[in-house]
C-alpha cells in the first residue's frame, strides 16, 4: 500500500460527475504524516479493484468516510478518482456505525447467530447519517448520473436520492446476506429499510436465496406484485416502477492473485512457513475477520477432537488460523476473542509437543503478499462460515493454489458454495460431518485434488470482480456492448447451457429469428435459424419453442414451426404444447370489453395512413411501423389515454412502434415459466428483441442464459446486433451440445 500527499482538488468542490460509487468508507485511509501533514494510502480490497477502471473511464466520484471521526476533509483527487469524504462524528460513529450497523443489523441479517439490540438512538442516527450520504450523492450528480451504493449501513440512501433526484439511475448491492421473512420482520423499523431499498432501479444480493427472501418480505409488508426477478413499485402518481432485485455474485481480482502467488519471493516465502511450522504433512488454514459469524470455534472444536481421538497428529497436522481484529469496542467480539484464544490456548497446552503445535493462532492481519504465501503452504483450505454473504478467501485460496494441489472445505452457508461445487461442502454445525470432511481432505489422493482444483479455479477465473462489476453496471444502465460475431461471455455462457440435462430453447420470432418486414404476414425465419433449430431439435433432451406476441394462428403461419417446437401466441395467453391447444375461453365481461376496445380503435385509427390494426383473441394491437415516426408516436399516445381512460381495467404495453391492448393479462415470462414447467427443463436459453422480451429475461434464474437483439435497456446478461448473429449462437449452442468442434 502506497501514501502519497493528498492532491488539490482538479476540480470545484461543486464539481458533478456521471459515475458516482457511494460507500460507508472511501477507497483510501488517512494518515497523517510525520511532520503532521495529510497522507492518503489506497485501501486493498476487491471492490476497489473492481471499480477503479470503471471510475476512471466514466468521469467518476467516490463518496464516503475518511475513516477519522470528528475531521472533514475537501474534495480531492487521487489516482485519478475524485474523492468526496462525509464527515462522521465520534457519537455517530457510535450509534450508526457501531451501533445500529453492527449490533443491529449485521447479527439479524446473519440469522440471529448473536442476538441483534433494537434502540432508537441508534435508529435515529442510522437516519441522520444515510441523509448525509444521500444529501452528497446529489450534490455531487451530473443529470441523469449512474449512483451505485454499497452495503448494509446505507439502505435508505436509494429512497432518500431518489426523491430529491429522480433523473438519477440508482443502485444498490447488499454484501452479506438477507435473511428469510422470519427473522427480518423482527426489524423494528423493516417498512423503512425495505422503502429505502426500493428507491434502486437494481437491487444486487450475493445469492439466488437471498434475492428471494428480499421479495418475499417486499410481497409480505407491501403486497407489491413480484415476476421472477422485478418488483412491481407503484409511486404516488399510480405509475408502476420495474425494480431488478437478483444476485450477482462478487468475487476476487483472480489474475493478480494468481500473479502475486507466481512471485518467487512469495514461493520462498510459503516454503519458509511451512519450516516455522515443522514441515506437518498436512497444513490447514482457516483465515478470518474475528466474528462469530465465521464459525472459527467450530473449526477449532473438530480440529481439536480429531487430535484427541488420533485420527489426527500433532505431528502430521497443524492448524493454523489468522484471525483478524474485528471491532474491538463492540463487547460481543471482545468476548468471541477470549473464547477462541482460551479454546486455542487449552487444545495447544493437551496436544502441542516440544517441536509441534496443534494450532499456530495469529490474532493480526497481512499484508496481500503475506497472505498469498499462506494460501501456497496450505494444504486444506478451511472455510466453516455459519452465514457468509460470499466469503472471498475461499476464492483467493483457489486463485493462488496454481499447482492444483490443495482441498478447499466450505461450509454451505456461504454465497461461495453456489459457485464452488468442486470443494468438499459441510454443515459447520454438524462437528462429526465436519470432522469426516478434514479427514476426507487430509487424505484425498493427489488426482482427486487436481482435478477438483482445476474445476475451481476455471469458475474463479471466469467469474472474476470485473465480470461482477460489469454484470451488475450492465443490468443497471440496460448497456451491455453491442458486438460483432458471438461475444467471449456469451460463448462461455453456451458452453455451460450445453452440459445441462434437459435443454429449453425458447425464441422471440418478429426480430429474432425473423427480420423485421413492412407486411408482418410475410416475415419469415432466416434459413440458418430454422437449420439451427432442426440441428437442436434433433439433440436428446432439448426442447425449442417459439414465444411471441402474435395471434397463436399467425404465429403458427408465418413461423411454418417444424414438428416438436412448442408455440405460445398473444404474450402467453395462447399455447399449443405439442399436439394439445390450450383453447383461449373469454368471460362475458372480457367479451364486452373486446367489442368496445375493438369499436375505439377502430374509429381512432380510420383513415391514418400507415396505422393498422392486428385483431388478437384476447385483444388488439396498433402497429404504427409504417407512418413516420413523429406522427407514429403522437398517434400511439393518443390512442393509450383514449383507451386507458375509457377501459381502465385492460392490459396495456408497449413494443417497437406498437401499442398493444388485451383483455386478459399475459406476458411473456408467465410464458416461459410455464414452457419451463412443462418441459422439466434444468436450463433455459432464451433470446429477444423487444421491449415485451423483458418479462421473459426477468424470469431467468441461476444458470440461465439471456440474449437482447440489437439495443435498448435490458436485464439480459447478453446481446448481439440482430437475427443474423442469433443463427451464429444457435449453431454454437448445438455443437456444443452435441460435442462437435
Amino acid at each position: 500500500m502506497t501514501e502519497s500527499p493528498v492532491t488539490a482538488p482538479s476540480a470545484p468542490i461543486d464539481a458533478v460527475y456521471s459515475m458516482i460509487v457511494v460507500s460507508n468508507r472511501l477507497p483510501v485511509d488517512y494518515v497523517e504524516g510525520p511532520d503532521g501533514e495529510t497522507l492518503w494510502r489506497t485501501s486493498p480490497g476487491g471492490l476497489v479493484t473492481a471499480l477503479e477502471p470503471v471510475m476512471k473511464q466514466s468521469d467518476g466520484a467516490w463518496i464516503g468516510w475518511a475513516g477519522v471521526a470528528d475531521r472533514e476533509f475537501d474534495p480531492f483527487e487521487n489516482d485519478g478518482i475524485s474523492i468526496v469524504p462525509v464527515p462522521l462524528s465520534a457519537a455517530e460513529l457510535e450509534d450508526y456505525y457501531e451501533g445500529f450497523s453492527n449490533d443491529t443489523l449485521w447479527p439479524l441479517y446473519h440469522d440471529v447467530i448473536a442476538p441483534p439490540t433494537y434502540h432508537r438512538e441508534w435508529w435515529d442516527a442510522y437516519v441522520r447519517v444515510n441523509r448525509r450520504f444521500a444529501e452528497a450523492a446529489a450534490r455531487a450528480a451530473d443529470v441523469g448520473a449512474v449512483v451505485w451504493v454499497q452495503d448494509y449501513q446505507l439502505q435508505l440512501v436509494p429512497q432518500m436520492l431518489r426523491e430529491v433526484r429522480p433523473d438519477l439511475v440508482i443502485g444498490f448491492f447488499n454484501h452479506i446476506p438477507f435473511p428469510a421473512y422470519g427473522i427480518y420482520s423482527q426489524l423494528p423499523w423493516r417498512r423503512q429499510v425495505l422503502a429505502g431499498l426500493l428507491g434502486a432501479d437494481v437491487i444486487g444480493f450475493q445469492r439466488a436465496a437471498d434475492a428471494g427472501n428480499f421479495s418475499r418480505a417486499v410481497r409480505r409488508l407491501f403486497g407489491y406484485a413480484t415476476r421472477g426477478t422485478i418488483i412491481e413499485v407503484p409511486d404516488a402518481d399510480g405509475e408502476v416502477r420495474r425494480v431488478v432485485a437478483r444476485h450477482f455474485p462478487i468475487s476476487i481480482d483472480t489474475e493478480s492473485f494468481e500473479e502475486l502467488a507466481a512471485r518467487p519471493e512469495v514461493q520462498a516465502r510459503a516454503k519458509e512457513i511451512r519450516e516455522g511450522l515443522g514441515n506437518p504433512k498436512t497444513i490447514m488454514l482457516g483465515v478470518d475477520r474475528l466474528d462469530y459469524t465465521k464459525g472459527i470455534r467450530h473449526r477449532i472444536k473438530a480440529f481439536g477432537e480429531l487430535i484427541r481421538d488420533g485420527r489426527l497428529s500433532v505431528e502430521d497436522a497443524v492448524l493454523v488460523q489468522v484471525a483478524s481484529p474485528s471491532r474491538e469496542r463492540v463487547e460481543t467480539y471482545r468476548q468471541l476473542r477470549d473464547e477462541i484464544e482460551l479454546q486455542v490456548g487449552r487444545l495447544n497446552g493437551d496436544y502441542s509437543t516440544l517441536s509441534h503445535q496443534a494450532v499456530s493462532y495469529l490474532h493480526h492481519g497481512y499484508p496481500r503478499e503475506e497472505m498469498a504465501a499462506l494460501y501456497l503452504a496450505a494444504d486444506v483450505m478451511l472455510v466453516t462460515a455459519l452465514r457468509d454473504g460470499m466469503n472471498l478467501v475461499a476464492k483467493e485460496f483457489v486463485a493462488c493454489t496454481g499447482d492444483n494441489d490443495g482441498v478447499l472445505v466450505l461450509s454451505e452457508f456461504a454465497g461461495a458454495a453456489d459457485e464452488l461445487k468442486q470443494a468438499i461442502l459441510v454443515n459447520p454445525h454438524d462437528i462429526e460431518g465436519l470432522k469426516d470432511a478434514i479427514i476426507e481432505a487430509a487424505s484425498m489422493p493427489k488426482r482427486e485434488r487436481a482435478r477438483r482444483m482445476r474445476a475451481l479455479r476455471r469458475r474463479v477465473r471466469e467469474y472474476d470482480v470485473a465480470r461482477w462489476s460489469a454484470s451488475f453496471l450492465d443490468t443497471l444502465t440496460g448497456s451491455a456492448s453491442v458486438v460483432p460475431g458471438v461475444p467471449d461471455s456469451l460463448d462461455s455462457a453456451l458452453s455451460r447451457l450445453a452440459d445441462t440435462d434437459r435443454l429449453l430453447v425458447a425464441l422471440d420470432f418478429d426480430g429474432t429469428i425473423a427480420p423485421h418486414v413492412d407486411r408482418p404476414e410475410e416475415a419469415r425465419a432466416l434459413d440458418g435459424a430454422r437449420a439451427g433449430i432442426l440441428s437442436l431439435l434433433a439433440l436428446p433432451d432439448t426442447r425449442i419453442a417459439f414465444v411471441s406476441g402474435r395471434a397463436l394462428e399467425s404465429l403458427a403461419e408465418v413461423s411454418e414451426a417444424p414438428d416438436g417446437v412448442l408455440l405460445t401466441g398473444s404474450h402467453g395467453i395462447e399455447l399449443r404444447l405439442g399436439a394439445s391447444e390450450v383453447e383461449l375461453d373469454l368471460l362475458s365481461h372480457e367479451l364486452d370489453n373486446l367489442g368496445e376496445l375493438s369499436r375505439m380503435l377502430g374509429a381512432l385509427t380510420d383513415g391514418v395512413d400507415g396505422a393498422w390494426l392486428e385483431r388478437k383473441p384476447a385483444g388488439l394491437a396498433l402497429h404504427t411501423r409504417l407512418m413516420p415516426p413523429a406522427a407514429g408516436a403522437a398517434l400511439q399516445t393518443k390512442v393509450r389515454t383514449d383507451v386507458e381512460a375509457a377501459l381502465p381495467d385492460l392490459t396495456v404495453r408497449g413494443g417497437k412502434n406498437v401499442v398493444e391492448f388485451a383483455v386478459r393479462a399475459g406476458n411473456k415470462g408467465d410464458a416461459l415459466l410455464r414452457l419451463k414447467q412443462h418441459t422439466g427443463a434444468t436450463a433455459v436459453f432464451y433470446a429477444g428483441d423487444d421491449e415485451t422480451d423483458e418479462d421473459a429475461f426477468a424470469v431467468l434464474g441461476d444458470g440461465d442464459v439471456g440474449v437482447k437483439i440489437g439495443r435498448g435497456k435490458t436485464l439480459a446478461g447478453h446481446r448481439v446486433r440482430g437475427p443474423e448473429e442469433i443463427v451464429e449462437v444457435l449453431e454454437r449452442l448445438s455443437a456444443k451440445r452435441s460435442g462437435r468442434p
